[in-house]
């Protein structure tokens, strides 16, 4: 029994696909069931019929007027919804009324007319139930030109091509040719595709800049990260598309633009499914590449293909997000990649960060389940939502860094920017736990011994500090936070979170403590590795009585994921301020 995937779910993989490279090619003759003479055909028959001497693909222009003269491929690439023109030498001139040709596109090993991978066209001739489009542009003897436009929703790929005359005894088919095969991606400049950005200056920086920056650090002191998209290098595409078939991604979906980049999402990482890349946040990276020292997408997908899928050793969330860059622009989907500040990863599904402190101060490792990065980087792709209200298509969220599952897979989006901002997290996909990342409030809580714990403190503003992105047509960085989150404290800020309980997460019923009037500043030097430095704890009492302050100082190496490496200083400081009075306390 043959499992029928459904083109309209995006919940899961099916465990079978037709790949792209694997091939199916019908016979060049096939006779049709009429009776005819037994025997060769005559010389006046033979001579009468028509025949295929070449196809020329005009590589050169097509690829021009299709925006994909950047590929290094030697075969046609072109665009959704736009024709290409391919022109088709005969054995003498055609005779339009009487001869009958047909185009035939295929792809995978099955191809299927009702799945869209088995496409006929008749030149001259119209045939209404097929989407895709041809004509007959120009007769010159018996050169003809003819115009192809792949229909606006099509499967996106590699598809074979064969020249078939038909005949009263059957029908001939041009030898296979990998030549002639020609591929098809999305269209960012065509009003019909799902993809469509209006803005050239967006089209060139989101899908044609094959180099980028990726910012990484602190909010208050980042840097950057030059990047090597190289989308349009040799073997590239070939690479992205073998990714898609490693996936097990069946044709019938990819047409769809949503399912291929929520797939993809999936098929970056190892964890669950020998995706490309393996993650690493250790200190151990013997038996592999160090993620620091990637500097670009090619190297690592060409050495995912060429190994036939085995995984490629290691990755951190830039790496994860500038080759996932790389996959969407070499389709042809807009993307751009993406770095918050102070990203919470909420493992438990609150939306927040609950941070468990112990009496004396440290943080409980075994009661703080969640975490914040330093930074953290995703994608974001351009494209409509057709499942979701017109205000919420445009930049989606994806990422492929594993960090919790989705739908059984480690994958996150795509989801809605506008979505998170006006805090409308019902909508799919992985909404709750984008919000988290970058709007969810940090709450510090105290263990007593008994095990009890209670609120201490609330910061509503420390997670999602900054987003940057590089900014269109320079190496230089626009700040897009205002794009993910109203200013802290603001009418439209409480709004959004209330729209957030409202879509079902747990209302904010902690409350922060009363202001107790005391103030606690901890200012720091400049640190350079392998310097001692010094820290000031300034506090300043504005009450009117005098205060005993218990402060505990922890020092810890931590990498930017948050997980504590080592711990190197734990310091109890006792200090009583006078009413109305500051005092500054000096650690070294």
């Amino acid at each position: 029994m043959l499992l029928q995937p459904n083109p309209n779910s995006v919940s899961g993989r099916i465990p079978f696909a037709k790949s792209n490279l694997e091939e199916y090619n019908p016979p060049e003759f096939v006779a049709f069931d009429v009776l005819r003479p037994r025997g060769p055909l005559d010389e006046e028959t033979q001579a009468a019929s028509v025949s295929v001497l070449s196809v020329d693909m005009r590589v050169t222009e097509n690829k021009k007027d299709h925006n994909t003269h950047k590929y290094v491929s030697s075969n046609l690439i072109v665009r959704r919804n736009k024709e290409f023109t391919i022109i088709i030498q005969f054995n003498r001139d055609l005779n339009e009324q009487q001869d009958n040709l047909e185009l035939e596109f295929l792809i995978g090993s099955a191809p299927d007319e009702k799945r869209g991978t088995y496409i006929i066209l008749p030149i001259g001739k119209e045939k209404p139930e097929v989407r895709w489009k041809s004509r007959v542009v120009e007769i010159q003897g018996n050169y003809v030109t003819v115009g192809v436009t792949p229909d606006a929703n099509c499967i996106i790929g590699r598809f074979r091509i064969f020249v078939v005359v038909v005949s009263d005894l059957g029908k001939q088919r041009t030898k296979r040719n990998t030549d002639t095969d020609v591929y098809v991606l999305f269209n960012p400049w065509d009003p019909a595709d799902q993809v469509y950005i209006p803005r050239e200056s967006d089209r060139q920086e989101y899908v044609m800049n094959d180099v980028g920056t990726i910012y990484n650090g602190e909010f208050n002191n980042f840097t950057s990260r030059s990047w090597n998209f190289g989308q349009f290098e040799q073997g590239v595409l070939d690479a992205c598309l073998f990714v898609l078939d490693s996936g097990k991604v069946p044709l019938v979906f990819r047409g769809s633009a949503l399912e291929i980049v929520r797939q993809a999402s999936a098929l970056i990482n190892s964890n669950d499914d020998d995706g490309v890349l393996v993650g690493n946040w250790s200190d151990d990276f013997s038996d592999g590449t160090s993620p620091t020292a990637w500097t670009g997408s090619p190297e690592i997908l060409l050495k995912y293909a060429s190994e036939d899928g085995e995984p490629v050793r290691f990755a951190q969330c830039w790496v994860f997000a500038g080759v996932l860059n790389t996959v969407m622009r070499c389709l042809g989907i807009p993307t751009r990649v993406i770095t918050n500040f102070n990203s919470a990863h909420d493992n438990t599904g609150k939306l927040n960060t609950d941070i468990v402190l112990e009496e004396d101060g440290r943080v409980d490792r075994s009661r703080t389940k969640d975490s914040i990065w330093n930074f953290h980087c995703w994608n974001e792709v351009y494209m409509k939502r057709p499942d979701l209200p017109k205000k919420f298509s445009g930049w989606q969220v994806i990422d492929s860094t594993p960090q919790e599952t989705s739908d059984g897979f480690y994958r996150c989006g795509p989801t809605s920017v506008s979505a998170i901002k006006e805090g409308e997290l019902s909508y799919p996909f992985d909404a709750r736990f984008v919000f988290s990342e970058l709007n969810g409030d940090v709450i510090f809580h105290r263990s007593d011994k008994q095990g009890k714990m209670k609120v201490i403190s609330v910061d509503t503003g420390y997670v999602g500090k900054l987003i940057l992105t590089n900014k269109p047509g320079s190496s230089i960085y626009e700040d897009i936070t205002s794009t993910y989150k109203y200013p802290e404290k603001t009418l439209k800020e409480r709004e959004a979170w209330q729209n957030a309980e409202r879509s079902g997460i747990p209302a904010r019923d902690y409350l922060p403590p009363t202001e107790a009037g005391v103030t606690i500043e901890l200012k720091a030097d400049a640190v350079k590795m392998g310097d001692n430095f010094k820290l000031t704890l300034k506090i300043n009492n504005q009450t009117s009585q005098t205060c005993t302050i218990n402060a505990t100082i922890t020092g810890c190496v931590a990498f930017y994921t948050g997980i504590v490496s080592m711990t190197f200083k734990l310091e109890n400081k006792v200090a009583t301020i006078k009413a109305l009075k500051s005092e500054s306390q000096l650690f070294q």
